[in-house]
């Protein structure tokens, strides 16, 4: 019980409270100055900073693109030796949910007719719109979008699993300010984290209403009106609040795969009932135009023809991506633990980003097609209209529209639901000092936090005021990520380094004894699986020895060694190099399942899986999968020597 208790950060839990309370009652007692204070601050960003918005976002997108084919990307977030939490489907559907998935729901139909209406260049409504719609929409929903979520999580993930430090917000300014985000600054980073997590997911919430509100309305004629909203917030952070408390591995993962399911089946509804060979060629034009025209997009600032176009939606969209990052990154951080560099890369941000394009494609090119091709004007007009009515006056052009209206109901609040419960799942992290076992009692307390401030807001009109400043403050964001990002290629570069000076010698054999059975005792060594009493008792009675008497040693040259073990087994050697990278070296004992030759003639159960084990070397990047079981004291002696003394070539190289 005192552990869970310990698990609170008071400064960040109490200081983030107060200040969402009071910007809350400021949003609601100042409604008409909030709105206007935040609108010129929003407005004087977009006017006089628009150039660092769309530079900044450049520069991240270089920089994921270029680590997941640099060197740096075959290291792992995480020790070496670890492994992947979850499989490749259910991390997709987990990291897709939280990042945007409620965004393709209400803008799927609503931005390419909006777009092919009232295009920044050019006549509306012609070929030419409808071509330049869909770019636009790739733009603003593609790369861009999830390198932003890609890059914080990285960061995250990199400094937390490889380097141990909490899973929080304050480790990405560890490469530049050190240990002090212990103190203060790092207190007042994540606390400012917290008050973005939880604005941001309640206007979400706010807006989302309004889109789960029509679809009710549309199908069985419920009222739109606050007291309906404010019940369907209330209803939707109950059902988050016991997602929440069922934790990451019951509830926010089988809502993720159940709601991936939906997805996947309305959007081949979609194309298979829709013009399907006009969207498998329109989906490949639009990938073609997307990447062939992706630089001049990403730099054009319309600076020699101004126009509001930019700060109404590219702006917007690169303001809001940036805000949602730090909660968006730190859960995809979180369930990505155990995967390179590489591999995360490719997972966050290509294979969203494919699946939202074709999201795109499949229901903007068929909404484009209808009003195009078809003579629908009146579809168009409804989504200038009112764009929460969107997706459900599309669904009602096509079989089924009923059925098809009360799925796409259930899945945007089921979007809701996950990103509210992971939402509360990350603010609990960074107000516990980035830990996710804590009591159940403080992610209740963030998940009915966050419907509390979404309905007083709503009943307060505060909404519009709250996603302003919420965009405003992507800029203060955005300056200190690009540090971070910094910080990060200093911190890979050292990681590579040693990296590379550990396998320029991949050969860990050592030369046969010439005494105690020779290469014959090595022979057998290699032949035995032992079990778990035999490792633990070679490494007391002779891993132990070996690290003390290097120990010892050690500190007779003047250095700080110490040995110590653990309840499993383990025997660790720690020797302190004061502020440069401590050298650790480790044995542990480590469980492999039996091969089946080995189990020939036993007497076991051929069903019945029997456990070995090996005594594995452990350094401070991980395990090294390599395994000393049966060496002798002096050949343990020499295998520390080796791996300090690489230790100590990676300093002078580093130094």
């Amino acid at each position: 019980m005192e552990a869970k208790q310990s698990s609170l950060n008071p400064p960040v839990f109490f200081g983030s409270a107060v200040l969402i309370v009071a910007i809350v009652l400021f949003c609601m007692l100042f409604q008409q100055q909030a709105q206007q204070t935040f609108g010129h601050l929003q407005g004087w960003i977009f006017t006089n900073a628009s150039w660092f918005y769309v530079l900044a976002v450049a520069l991240i997108l270089i920089s994921v693109v270029f680590l997941a084919i640099s060197r740096y990307g075959d290291l792992k977030l995480g020790p070496d030796h670890s492994q992947p939490e979850y499989r490749n489907l259910t991390w997709f559907a987990m990291l897709f949910c939280a990042g945007m998935g409620i965004g393709l729901m209400f803008f799927g139909v609503a931005e390419p007719l909006m777009h092919y209406s009232s295009p920044p260049e050019g006549d509306a409504n012609t070929v030419q719109a409808a071509r330049e719609a869909m770019k636009l929409t790739f733009f603003h929903w593609g790369l861009h979008a999830w390198a932003i979520y890609a890059i914080v999580a990285l960061i995250l993930a990199f400094f937390s699993f490889r380097h141990g430090l909490p899973l929080t917000l304050r480790s990405a300014l560890y490469p530049l300010i050190g240990e002090r985000i212990h103190g203060p600054l790092g207190h007042a980073v994540d606390i400012f984290a917290i008050i973005g997590t939880v604005f941001g997911v309640a206007t979400s919430l706010g807006y989302g209403v309004l889109q789960i509100n029509s679809g009710l309305h549309h199908l069985f004629d419920v009222p739109i009106s606050v007291p309906v909203q404010i019940g369907l917030i209330a209803g939707t952070c109950a059902l988050a609040t016991l997602s929440v408390a069922s934790g990451l591995n019951r509830g926010i993962r089988i809502l993720s795969e159940l709601n991936m399911v939906l997805a996947v089946l309305l959007l081949l509804f979609v194309l298979a009932l829709g013009p399907t060979v006009f969207l498998l060629k329109t989906f490949v034009q639009n990938t073609g135009g997307y990447l062939s025209e992706i630089v001049s997009k990403t730099f054009n600032l319309y600076a020699y023809e101004p126009t509001d176009w930019i700060g109404g939606w590219t702006l917007l969209y690169w303001g809001w991506w940036l805000s949602w990052s730090p909660f968006v990154g730190l859960f995809i951080a979180r369930i990505s633990r155990g995967r390179t560099i590489r591999e995360f890369v490719c997972g966050v941000l290509f294979v969203p980003a494919g699946f939202t394009l074709l999201w795109m494609t499949v229901f903007g090119d068929t909404a484009i097609h209808m009003v195009l091709n078809e003579g629908l004007t009146s579809l168009a007009e409804t989504v200038n209209a009112d764009s929460s009515l969107a997706l459900f006056a599309f669904l009602e052009q096509l079989p089924l529209p009923t059925v098809m209206s009360t799925l796409a109901v259930l899945m945007v609040v089921i979007f809701f639901v996950t990103s509210a419960d992971s939402g509360a799942l990350v603010v609990d992290m960074l107000a516990s000092g980035g830990r996710d076992h804590t009591p159940l009692w403080q992610r209740l307390f963030w998940s009915i936090l966050m419907g509390v401030v979404a309905i007083a807001l709503l009943l307060a009109d505060g909404l519009k005021a709250l996603q302003t400043a919420t965009i405003a403050s992507a800029l203060p964001f955005s300056i200190v990520l690009l540090a971070a990002i910094w910080g990060l290629f200093k911190a890979l570069r050292l990681d590579a380094t040693k990296r590379g000076i550990r396998y320029q010698s991949l050969n860990i054999s050592r030369p046969a004894s010439r005494h105690h059975g020779g290469w014959q005792r090595r022979l057998r060594n290699m032949a035995m699986f032992p079990r778990r009493a035999h490792v633990t008792r070679f490494i007391a009675e002779v891993v132990e020895p070996a690290c003390q008497a290097v120990a010892e040693e050690l500190r007779k040259q003047g250095l700080d060694a110490r040995v110590a073990g653990g309840d499993d087994g383990r025997t660790r050697l720690e020797v302190a190099h004061g502020a440069e990278i401590d050298f650790l070296y480790e044995v542990r004992p480590r469980a492999f399942a039996q091969p089946s030759f080995a189990l020939r003639d036993t007497g076991d159960d051929g069903n019945e899986e029997r456990k070995y084990f090996r005594a594995e070397v452990y350094l401070r990047e991980g395990g090294q999968d390599y395994d000393v079981m049966g060496w002798s004291r002096d050949e343990v002696i020499g295998d520390i020597l080796d791996q300090y003394e690489k230790h100590m070539h990676f300093l002078h190289v580093v130094r």
